[in-house]
């Protein structure tokens, strides 16, 4: 005769629209005594409630007042740059247009396609290149190519692009933690750094999400 392995299993009892809300107070319980900088916790526990990474409350880098100053630029229409379809796929978009802003992701684009093949490089550099002759306020929100990092760096470097922020969590192994570096060392240019290996689209679009949230 076969078990029924649920019996001996006690389910918590919470209803569908609690669910989100019940994770955040076991977050928030788990963190318990973890320093966080004041004004990032929304942002920090929203990367945890995605990956259940608590790692992320230490992780996590944020510059001076990047929270206050992403704010501003967001309700004055900024827009976002994603690495990936599924990055821009994550993002609250309708929160976003309230204020004025758009989401891109320039990666399919046949023109990027053909400009990376003819140059060796890779359609994510392109990719930064598109979004910098946008005439717009740009927040960066790279969760999976380094290379968007390294170019970015570059442009800022040739004073090309000024952006409002830079959110730098690409996942992975190679040049993924020197690139996280480099957006670092640009002491003028907001930023939210995952230090390490970890991050991916799903962590960039949460962030820009917490962000929205906070509007």
């Amino acid at each position: 005769m076969m078990m029924n392995h649920r019996e001996h299993i006690e389910l918590e009892k919470v209803l569908p629209q609690e669910i989100e809300a019940r994770s955040f107070e076991i977050i928030t319980e788990e963190l318990r005594d973890t320093p966080l900088i004041p004004g990032t916790e929304p942002i920090v526990k929203r990367c945890i409630h995605t990956s259940a990474d608590f790692d992320y409350a230490k992780s996590l880098v944020f510059t001076e007042d990047v929270v206050k100053h992403t704010l501003d630029a967001l309700k004055k229409g900024a827009s976002i740059i994603t690495d990936t379809q599924m990055g821009k796929a994550g993002i609250n978009k309708k929160q976003l247009a309230k204020y004025g802003g758009e989401v891109y992701c320039f990666m399919s684009d046949e023109d990027v396609a053909r400009a990376a093949k003819e140059r060796g490089i890779t359609r994510a550099a392109v990719s930064m290149e598109k979004a910098a002759a946008l005439d717009k306020k740009l927040i960066f929100a790279i969760g999976n190519a380094p290379t968007a990092l390294v170019r970015l760096y570059e442009l800022i470097q040739e004073n090309k692009l000024h952006p409002e922020l830079i959110i730098g969590v690409p996942v992975g192994f190679v040049n993924v933690i020197q690139s996280k570096e480099l957006i670092l060392s640009l002491k003028e240019i907001p930023s939210i750094v995952a230090k390490g290996r970890k991050g991916g689209s799903n962590i960039a679009a949460c962030i820009c999400n917490a962000l929205l949230y906070m509007l």
